[in-house]
């Protein structure tokens, strides 16, 4: 019998045959009579089986032609076993009834769920009933995540699955323990992380071990808690995560670290005002306004130590209060809100007092050597924006007394220039300064995804009298505005002030 003389590879079958052509591709011909000869068994083969061509030419025209029936029979036949075994439950020789659902299905596709396989080949009783059972403990699973399951083992292909419904999908997956919904759904989140999907991915990551989604997602939560700050991301992030981006010294500050601070009085507000709706700018407004109004009924204690703002405690406590106090304005706000615990600010008053006196007396300041523990707890945190090319400087005068770095942006690299204010003798001396830092530029995209990331890594750059130091250079021709500057520097080593 002929290649395709066979019934079902007839080339007349139009759901096996390629879309017809433009031009002389192969297809139907009209003979006398307006009747439609039958194909020639070369016909279905397409233009590029050439019968008198080189031999290997003609296997290669024959393995296409295999490949390809293959590829469409098992499509056909994948969508034939959805639709009327799944869907439809026909010839069903088992059900499943779960979260007040029964779903009609066949023991031969439940041998590719590991959770099924096991309680199927067992000496279970579920392998001689003809209903089982599936007790459901796990809130994230609803009926559309489990019905999405089951219907996948019926499909050769993957399921559209939307963002919103992954972690539902994926915790059902690994109950019933069926490995290529769980890769799909590892697939899905990694490409589809932005500010709707990134807290409940980084909580279904974490509860399911899907690691590299994890590290994505705190990744995009550092780049993008001040940079593109939202109600609703501040309203999904909670308290163990908020924890770990506030003690981190990659987490991008914009501005200061009392602007961090601002952000976690809005995120509080937030927490207590879960229904809250309004603009970015009022939330700022609304979150003081109710801290004023909470600490009416407070009078010998702050906000942390009160019964609602003990468990907030840890989040706070990684704040570097040393860069905030250093600024008399950002200090009066700490003791006009009474949100933060004295205790908490008088060591940190004693250290900023002996740092102050230490740069007054010693000739050569500063670290001596990059301390990865000191400056991952730390560092100064800060940041700006520029949005478009030209120079640009910026000179931290509010940290005259432990950082007077005046930092110059150029169309060609940063320079940090050791600038000195007027004052009145012993904090003017000439002196050898160390400083360690770390220099981040980042572009965003239109859509808030992350494209451009250079960094210095951590260096140490010393300074003597007023000389300027080129610490980053690059291509002006590969940046893009509005471009994002962060730094994290290291003025004092802590060591140095411990023991006095």
């Amino acid at each position: 019998m002929g290649l395709c003389s066979s019934r079902v590879w007839r080339c007349e079958d139009s759901s096996l045959t390629e879309p017809q052509q433009p031009g002389g591709s192969a297809g139907p011909i009209l003979a006398s009579g307006s009747r439609k000869r039958k194909w020639r068994s070369w016909d279905c083969l397409g233009p590029s089986w050439n019968i008198h061509g080189p031999q290997n030419q003609v296997v290669v025209s024959l393995q296409y032609v295999f490949d390809f029936i293959q590829r469409k029979r098992r499509k056909l036949s994948s969508m034939h076993n959805y639709q009327t075994l799944f869907l439809g439950g026909e010839a069903s020789d088992i059900k499943i009834r779960a979260l007040g659902k029964i779903w009609s299905l066949h023991k031969t596709f439940l041998y590719q769920s590991g959770y099924f396989a096991n309680m199927l080949k067992d000496i279970w009783k579920e392998r001689h009933s003809d209903i089982i059972e599936l007790e459901i403990k796990n809130e994230d699973i609803n009926i559309r995540s489990l019905d999405f399951v089951f219907g996948s083992l019926y499909r050769d292909d993957d399921m559209p699955m939307k963002p919103l419904q992954v972690p539902h999908v994926l915790a059902a997956a690994c109950l019933l323990q069926v490995e290529r919904v769980i890769q799909q759904c590892n697939e899905t989140m990694k490409k589809t992380i932005d500010v709707k999907t990134v807290c409940s991915y980084y909580v279904a990551a974490e509860t399911y071990r899907l690691k590299s989604v994890k590290t994505q997602c705190f990744d995009w939560l550092l780049c993008n808690l001040m940079i593109h700050p939202s109600v609703r991301l501040y309203k999904d992030i909670d308290i163990k995560v908020m924890y770990l981006l506030v003690s981190s010294s990659d987490l991008l500050v914009l501005q200061r670290e009392i602007d961090l601070y601002n952000t976690l009085k809005k995120w509080i507000f937030l927490y207590f005002n879960p229904r809250w709706k309004g603009s970015l700018e009022r939330l700022f407004t609304s979150a003081n306004s109710w801290l004023s109004r909470q600490m009416e009924f407070i009078d010998s204690i702050t906000f942390l130590e009160s019964e609602e703002g003990l468990v907030f405690q840890p989040v706070f406590r990684q704040l570097r209060f040393q860069h905030i106090i250093c600024d008399l304005t950002s200090t009066s706000i700490l003791e006009q809100d009474r949100l933060i615990p004295l205790e908490w600010l008088y060591p940190v008053y004693k250290q900023q007092w002996l740092t102050l006196l230490q740069a007054q007396q010693h000739r050569k300041i500063g670290p001596g050597t990059i301390n990865e523990k000191e400056l991952e707890g730390c560092s100064m945190r800060c940041g700006v924006r520029i949005d478009r090319v030209g120079t640009y400087s910026w000179k931290w005068s509010r940290c005259k007394y432990s950082f007077p770095l005046h930092i110059i942006f150029t169309n060609r690299g940063i320079i940090f220039k050791q600038y000195r204010q007027q004052c009145d003798g012993s904090g003017c001396l000439k002196q050898i300064r160390n400083v360690v830092f770390r220099i981040t530029l980042v572009y965003f995209d239109p859509n808030g995804k992350l494209t451009f990331n250079k960094t210095t890594g951590h260096k140490m750059v010393t300074f003597e009298d007023n000389e300027g130091k080129c610490v980053m250079e690059f291509d002006s021709n590969i940046l893009n505005f509005p471009l994002y500057i962060f730094c994290n520097f290291l003025f004092i080593s802590l060591t140095n002030t411990e023991n006095l």
